[in-house]
């Protein structure tokens, strides 16, 4: 157990943030899943760009590596792309 007031609320702050990290991650994740299950080519662009924002996001924060949002980014861009109108 710590022993500083520092060290306690370090660990009180950093179990809030991996919660909150958790939940964007879980999020962003079913958007992903919601966007894959779809047939309609409008309403997938349009949460394509929901789905772009959050990738993005969770980039920015470090909550995934940058890299992996590129990689997810354009495998949906391509998924939306192929298919029929």
């Amino acid at each position: 157990m710590a022993n500083h007031k520092s060290a306690l609320k370090r660990i009180r702050s950093n179990e809030t943030k991996r919660a909150r990290n958790r939940y964007q991650h879980k999020t962003t994740r079913t958007l992903i899943k919601n966007l894959r299950a779809m047939n309609n080519k409008e309403e997938a662009q349009a949460l394509l760009k929901v789905v772009y924002s959050k990738l993005d996001r969770l980039a920015r924060k470090n909550i995934i590596h940058w890299k992996k949002a590129a990689n997810n980014k354009s495998k949906l861009t391509k998924f939306v792309a192929s298919m029929a109108s």
